[in-house]
């Protein structure tokens, strides 16, 4: 177990890597708990090449703005809440599967979770054009393992193992689909005694998510790392979750805007149609803008009323007690 704390000679290591300097003040951050999500290599690794880099998502911008390349080595970020309620978040952020844009420091939305009592995990995932055995299912895996883990520590955090929700954010939203769907069918071989652990979150939450890797409304992005240039039908249809709901999938939370120009909103649509079908509670809220972040959680913006809708949703299906 690593406690990450960043001081000053880190931030300036890790802003040197990114070709940043780092802003006044940026020690005084909270601190995190950073823990690995295999116990030694991740699996299927054998003809990976790749070396793991992070970036600024923006050029000259926020030392703390990072994403991650050619993940090699997955991690969690926990961060704990002041007044726990004995709930756990999985956190998938996105990044369109090239990358993954996360920052050891967290964010705002862990924050905003540890507020309310949850304690709140941040993943860091493998990418599936990296040359991983797994091949698409390698961010699956990460996050199949990642929800184990998690249920393994719970006695230990203080935590109920079935009160654990996972959210995702646009690619991430695909990587939570699909843990939300195919819970049923082990992604990896069992490295350790957590992998007898369910992978079933308690509900899911999936915002601008990509869902769906068929035409027409596949994120172009998206469906080229995972696949490549010429996917078959057959292939796109293996990793599109709108195709996987079973009976006994979650209670699921969506909520994307209709002016999103990076994935279709029709991707939010079809999962909804999938759970109806399969009479899995759900909610879904489209908003008139909001584009492909609805605006975090600025208050000022029009699709601000999403965090209230989510902590309602989690606490009616039995995630916290009101």
């Amino acid at each position: 177990m690593t406690i990450w704390t960043p001081g000053r000679r880190e931030l300036l290591g890790l802003a040197a890597a990114v070709g940043a300097v780092p802003a006044v003040g940026m020690a005084q951050t909270p601190d995190v708990e950073v823990t690995p999500i295999w116990p030694g290599e991740a699996p299927g690794g054998e003809a990976v090449r790749v070396t793991e880099q992070v970036i600024l998502r923006t050029p000259g911008g926020d030392p703390d703005d990072t994403a991650f390349l050619h993940v090699t080595r997955p991690w969690l970020m926990m961060r704990r809440p002041a007044v726990p309620n004995g709930a756990a978040v999985l956190i998938i952020p996105g990044g369109g599967f090239r990358r993954v844009a996360v920052s050891r420091k967290g964010g705002a939305i862990d924050r905003w979770l540890a507020s309310l009592g949850y304690t709140a995990f941040v993943m860091n995932y493998r990418l599936p054009a990296d040359g991983w055995a797994a091949g698409p299912d390698v961010s699956l895996q990460d996050a199949q393992r990642a929800i184990r883990v998690i249920r393994a520590r719970a006695s230990s955090l203080g935590l109920d193992p079935e009160r654990m929700a996972v959210l995702g954010f646009s690619a991430g939203g695909h990587v939570a689909a699909r843990l939300a769907t195919r819970f049923g069918h082990p992604a990896y071989a069992p490295v350790d005694e957590a992998d007898a652990l369910s992978t079933r979150p308690t509900a899911c939450g999936l915002f601008f998510p990509v869902v769906t890797l068929t035409a027409p409304h596949a994120h172009g992005g998206s469906l080229r790392e995972m696949l490549g240039e010429t996917p078959s039908d057959e292939v796109r249809i293996a990793v599109s979750a709108e195709r996987h709901v079973p009976a006994d999938a979650p209670p699921t939370f969506i909520a994307a805007a209709a002016d999103d120009q990076s994935v279709p909103v029709e991707n939010s649509l079809m999962m909804w149609s999938a759970l109806r079908a399969q009479k899995i509670p759900s909610e879904m809220h489209l908003f008139e803008v909001g584009g492909h972040s609805l605006g975090g959680l600025d208050p000022a913006d029009p699709a601000a009323a999403w965090p209230r809708l989510l902590s309602a949703f989690l606490t009616r299906h039995g995630v916290t007690t009101a």
